[in-house]
């Protein structure tokens, strides 16, 4: 079954148009979910609306209300959300272009990917995607998607383009008054270096295969021995305690050193860095050939034996 359209439309640069359509890049089918289930029948829980003093209402009787002050609302009914008119609803007009690292990574929100609609839009859509290659930068405008407008980013990627769905500037809290107690102070030297070195000897390309989000799979592991236990509780123990924060004081040097120490921390990528400097390879001792006289002094210490 073909992927269906979360939003079809169009990209609108100056008097050029361009008929596109957007699928979403991301999913969340790897999450594992519960239902909350009544333990003595062994059946779901249902949800019913209800309403204090009232009881289980229809969902034909149920409006959306925007609260003006305590207990007082606005209702709105949904055919009057709808009837808002946008001019973005349909159309991205872009408005602005800039560099890509102009756009703190704070901002970005969901991608998705965007295709022309048919045909006679391909050839406008590859040049507009050659075009944002070729002067490195990245198209901005806002567009309305399921009842909420949001400022976007178009970017080329392969055949075709990524559209970004960004925060608004009163969504992303400001980081100084996170890092502002952080000492502007510059790092020891050689510890920079180790650094350095672990970094390079731990450097590849990105590879998301490689990654998988292993408290789902314990999870999913923990429901099929369940199943097979039949009902049966199932806890254990954690293999580690849990550090205890502040109890010593590391040796950031001797860490680092210990680190570069470790087998199997290398990578692909290490034969472009040069590996840290180690330490000249300790020596076999030579054994030493006894002389005529230490030979003499031992002789006589057999005698005696």
């Amino acid at each position: 079954m073909a992927a269906r359209a979360y939003w079809q439309g169009q990209i609108r640069l100056a008097l050029v148009s361009i008929p596109v359509e957007i699928y979403s890049a991301t999913r969340s089918g790897a999450s594992v979910s519960f239902r909350q289930i009544h333990e003595p029948t062994g059946k779901p829980i249902a949800y019913e609306k209800v309403v204090a003093g009232v009881g289980p209402v229809d969902a034909e009787d149920i409006l959306k209300g925007y609260e003006i002050e305590k207990g007082s609302y606005v209702l709105l009914e949904q055919d009057e959300i709808e009837a808002v008119k946008l001019e973005s609803k349909k159309t991205l007009e872009l408005t602005q272009f800039v560099d890509a690292n102009e756009i703190d990574v704070l901002y970005y929100e969901k991608p998705y990917f965007v295709v022309p609609a048919d045909d006679l839009a391909e050839e406008a859509f590859i040049v507009l995607r050659e075009a944002l290659k070729r002067t490195k930068k990245v198209g901005l405008g806002q567009l309305a998607l399921r009842g909420r407008e949001y400022v976007v980013s178009l970017k080329p990627c392969g055949r075709g383009m990524v559209l970004e769905t960004l925060r608004y500037a009163d969504e992303v809290h400001k980081a100084q008054g996170y890092f502002r107690d952080i000492p502007d102070s510059k790092p020891d030297e050689d510890l920079l270096e180790l650094a350095e070195t672990l970094i390079s000897k731990k450097s590849a390309k990105f590879d998301p295969q490689i990654f998988h989000d292993r408290y789902v799979d314990a999870l999913r592991e923990l429901i099929e021995r369940k199943r097979k236990a039949k009902g049966g509780k199932i806890i254990e123990q954690a293999d580690e305690a849990p550090a205890k924060r502040g109890s010593n004081v590391v040796d950031l040097m001797a860490a680092l050193k210990k680190s570069l120490e470790k087998p199997g921390a290398t990578t692909g990528a290490d034969a472009k860095k040069p590996a840290a400097k180690k330490a000249p390879a300790a020596k076999a001792p030579v054994k030493k050939v006894p002389t005529e006289a230490a030979a003499a002094k031992k002789a006589p210490a057999r005698k005696r034996a």
